[in-house]
């Protein structure tokens, strides 16, 4: 376990820290849709960047992704990362040359670093997995940081659970995806209810048996 404080420092402003789970957010967004993510259902980093830099106000402010890079994906993923750099991004990327090879070790030490250098004021982690972030996260919220979730209703129990962690839908950051995910938010539903269409055959459940 990472030992996660927040240190003060002389005259600092203080430091609001975004860090981005790329593999995660990749992996549940898939799950959410049942599909493989395409053009019009990816998260757009530029409204993401602009959404955390209003939302901190006069604070510095700082964001880096995680990924891991298949040698094999290395070619397609170089214009991705130099979209991210020339947003305001900084990019951790690992290679990922065998399956234990993670990033989330990583983000964990950039967080913990960055609280032994600078009073965080609000550490926000896109990331739906609760295994690897929940201790810690709560670590720092008590420790009197803002520790702020973002990531998919249906995915992040975790952080929806938490008295310590605040939680923000993805798809609610404004612009971020530039159309509705196809997804059932039990979460949003409208006051006068909603129809879910059946998304299976009930022919299919003969042929099933």
């Amino acid at each position: 376990m990472l030992r996660m404080t927040s240190s003060p420092g002389l005259g600092d402003s203080g430091l609001d820290l975004l860090v981005w789970d790329a593999p995660n957010i990749d992996m549940t967004l898939s799950q959410v849709i049942g599909a493989r993510p395409g053009p019009d259902s990816r998260p757009r980093f530029d409204a993401l960047g602009r959404w955390f830099v209003r939302s901190a106000g006069d604070r510095d402010v700082e964001a880096s992704v995680f990924t891991n890079v298949q040698p094999q994906n290395a070619l397609n993923m170089r214009a991705w990362v130099e979209t991210l750099r020339g947003f305001g991004f900084a990019v951790f990327a690992r290679p990922k040359l065998h399956p234990s090879d993670d990033i989330d070790d990583d983000m964990l030490r950039h967080i913990e670093r960055r609280a032994g250098e600078r009073r965080l004021t609000r550490v926000v982690v896109a990331s739906g997995d609760g295994r690897n972030f929940r201790a810690p996260l709560e670590e720092l919220a008590d420790v009197g940081v803002q520790v702020v979730v973002l990531s998919f209703a249906e995915i992040a129990g975790y952080a929806q659970e938490s008295d310590r962690i605040t939680f923000i839908d993805l798809e609610d950051v404004e612009g971020v995806f530039t159309s509705p995910l196809n997804r059932t938010r039990l979460d949003a539903l409208p006051p006068d209810g909603a129809w879910l269409p059946p998304t299976g055959s009930l022919r299919d459940l003969l042929r099933a048996s």
